[in-house]
Order: structure tokens, then C-alpha cells, then sequence
């Protein structure tokens, strides 16, 4: 019952955040930007600013697929964010400048967040599979297995508690910036970048908060000792 309830809650969650930057970011797409630049413009003009010149920007189309690949210095917007107008684009493609700077400037959560990606992969591989080994060969004792998630959740918890200051402080960058260099100016801009986000951040939020919740769920029996005689 506990494990259903925490399905329910964190889906609940992760929906409602989902649900919530999309609703944003359709909103402001539809509210042009004074200054006339697209999300493409403004993140050249960025990364000019910053001396940053060996970052490529390129388009993709996938809704809200905008990244910045560190390994590869890419700064990826999505069609929408690269030939768009608004003060979402704008915000947007502001923000992965943000993550382009923290690369630039060797920004200690974002390289702690690029050196954990492999043992987080993996981790996420095992909280999948192994309760399926368990249940279906009995290869790995409950104790034991009970451990393993134990430790792959708190790798995943801890993967995403990096990425809060990550994903806020770039975010922050963005609003400085596209203020600092003219492309907002009025209250309903600034609102409009920050609104959007802002509710951006609610999905880290709530990632956090879902790899916290599973990790609790198998941790404190083992602490309480609920799990001491499992394997007798």
C-alpha cells in the first residue's frame, strides 16, 4: 500500500509539473518580445558577450528539447526556441547560455552533475531491472536487494539534488543577462521570462523529490531493521 501510495503521489507530482511548464511556456511563446530578436540571435549574442566562441547553436525539432551538451559544446534549442520571437524563446534560449557560461567559467555543481551522468545511467538501469531479477529467478536475496536500491536511489537522489543548483542558478544568469543587454525591459517581459523559468524548475523540483521519496521507502525499514530477518 505505501509503495502504491508513493507512486500515486510522485506521478501526481511529476504530472502537475509537467503540465505546469508546458501551460507556461505556451502562455508567453504567444507574447513577442520587444526587442524583435529570436531565441537563435539572442544566444549568439550571449555567448559573444561571455568570449565564448567555439559553442555551436543548431535547431532541433522536438518541443522543449533544448540543451547544452558539454561534451560536445552544442547548444541545442528547439525550433520553436530558435526561430521564435517570444519572451519564452527568449527565455529559454537564455537559460542554456546559462549552462554554456557554467561550462565556461568551470562552475563546480555542473561539472559534479557532468562526472556523475555514467553511475547515474547505471543506477537508473537497476532500480528498472532489479526488482524483476528478484521476483522472477530469486538470484538476489530481499536483504540484499533491499541494499542495491538503497544505493542506486541515493545515487539518483543525489544526481538530482546537484541539478537544482544547476538548472537555478542558470536560470538566473538568463534573467540578468537579457535584461542587462536590452532584449527585456518592461515588468511584463521580466515577468514573462521568469514565469517561465520558474516553472521549468518545478520539474527538477519535482525529480528531486520523486528520487528522495524512493529512497526513504527502502531505506528506513533497513534502518528500523523491519528488513534484519528477511533472508532467514
Amino acid at each position: 500500500m505505501m509503495l502504491l501510495l508513493l507512486f500515486a503521489g510522485t506521478m501526481a507530482l511529476s504530472l502537475w509539473a509537467m503540465y505546469r511548464v508546458k501551460s507556461v511556456y505556451n502562455r508567453f511563446s504567444e507574447i513577442p518580445a520587444s526587442s524583435g530578436a529570436t531565441g537563435a540571435e539572442v544566444a549568439a549574442a550571449i555567448l559573444d558577450r561571455a568570449g565564448i566562441r567555439d559553442v555551436t547553436i543548431e535547431a532541433i525539432d522536438e518541443m522543449l528539447g533544448d540543451h547544452y551538451d558539454p561534451s560536445q559544446k552544442r547548444l541545442v534549442l528547439s525550433s520553436q526556441n530558435y526561430y521564435g520571437r517570444s519572451l519564452a524563446a527568449l527565455g529559454v534560449s537564455a537559460h542554456e547560455c546559462g549552462h554554456a557560461i557554467q561550462h565556461q567559467i568551470a562552475y563546480a555543481p555542473l561539472h559534479w552533475r557532468m562526472a556523475a551522468v555514467g553511475i547515474t545511467t547505471f543506477a537508473n538501469q537497476i532500480v528498472m531491472w532489479l526488482p524483476l531479477i528478484g521476483m522472477f529467478t530469486g538470484l538476489i536475496k530481499p536483504y540484499t536487494g533491499a541494499w542495491i536500491m538503497v544505493f542506486a536511489w541515493g545515487v539518483i537522489m543525489a544526481f538530482n539534488l546537484i541539478t537544482l543548483p544547476v538548472e537555478f542558478d542558470a536560470s538566473r544568469r538568463a534573467k540578468v543577462i537579457l535584461a542587462d543587454m536590452g532584449f527585456i525591459g518592461t515588468p511584463t517581459e521580466i515577468n514573462g521570462v521568469k514565469q517561465t523559468l520558474d516553472a521549468a524548475a518545478w520539474t527538477y523540483v519535482a525529480a528531486f523529490v520523486t528520487s528522495l521519496g524512493y529512497l526513504l521507502y527502502h531505506l528506513l525499514p533497513l534502518i528500523m531493521g523491519g528488513s534484519r530477518n528477511r533472508d532467514e
